[in-house]
């Protein structure tokens, strides 16, 4: 799969970023299954993750730990800012049980939302401890409310996470509505912004008014199915790459026999630009 230097940065991966937050819907008693697949993500060329402390309650960043391990080559995003119910250490079983009880009690299962940079110091090193790895390649901060950050305190602690080698690049994961006031007050953490988009909605335009360029988006099939849209999944993801032209979109699948089918797409659009 073919892969790009994102704007304004000198991370390159994958034109399609693998997704992990879904992978637990159906799998969460699973780990090798969940595993396999990984395995055969980065086989099928995808070089870049996209994980969080909140996905599968912690389940997520240990999953990677052997691909990581085995593929020095393949980078990854983590979050912070969201962290998982319960801590992000419980077993498969703990996990699985959490969540069929959040059903009935959704306290069980809600996700702690904390910005404040103790929490934020004790967060990176369980990701680095989880993953296995002495750096995180992207790290940025998990769908923030521009009023509940002390905005230069988290630049100058990220700066010097990024000095000290244990962040490679930082920035923003977010919507459009959370990272207007970003853009609209010129308030700016890292270089790189995460940002959900689709193709009925258009919601990364709001970078291009405030000349910005597309980096990482992601949400484009969920948003699809959302409105009902007629357009088969392949064609999607064909939509999501010419409209993200110079970025990358990340994707997520359950399914290994669906893998082959993103470097074909890859190859399609950007054979055709």
């Amino acid at each position: 799969m073919r892969t790009i230097e994102l704007q304004s940065s000198d991370l390159k991966v994958s034109r399609f970023i693998f997704g992990t937050a879904s992978l637990f819907n159906v799998n969460v008693a699973k780990p090798k299954e969940r595993q396999n697949l990984l395995a055969a993500a980065v086989d099928a060329g995808f070089t870049h993750f996209d994980t969080a402390p909140s996905y599968g309650f912690g389940l997520a960043e240990r999953d990677l730990a052997p691909i990581l391990k085995a593929h020095p080559h393949v980078s990854f995003t983590s979050k912070v800012g969201i962290y998982s119910p319960g801590g992000e250490n419980q077993g498969n079983m703990s996990v699985f049980l959490r969540k069929a009880v959040g059903r009935f009690i959704p306290a069980i299962s809600r996700f702690p939302i904390d910005f404040s940079l103790s929490r934020a110091k004790d967060a990176l090193e369980g990701s680095l401890r989880r993953t296995g790895r002495d750096t995180i390649d992207l790290y940025t901060l998990h769908e923030p409310e521009l009023q509940l950050l002390q905005v230069d305190e988290w630049q100058r602690w990220l700066e010097d996470c990024k000095n000290s080698g244990k962040v490679r690049e930082f920035g923003l994961a977010l919507i459009d509505h959370q990272l207007a006031p970003f853009l609209e007050n010129d308030v700016k953490i890292g270089n790189i912004i995460q940002l959900i988009d689709s193709l009925e909605d258009r919601e990364a335009d709001i970078l291009a008014k405030h000349g910005k360029p597309m980096q990482i988006t992601y949400g484009y099939v969920t948003a699809a199915f959302r409105h009902n849209s007629s357009l088969s999944v392949p064609e999607i993801l064909k939509q999501s790459l010419q409209r993200n032209r110079d970025g990358a979109v990340v994707v997520s699948t359950t399914k290994k026999s669906r893998l082959p089918q993103y470097a074909e797409i890859v190859e399609e659009v950007d054979h055709a630009a």
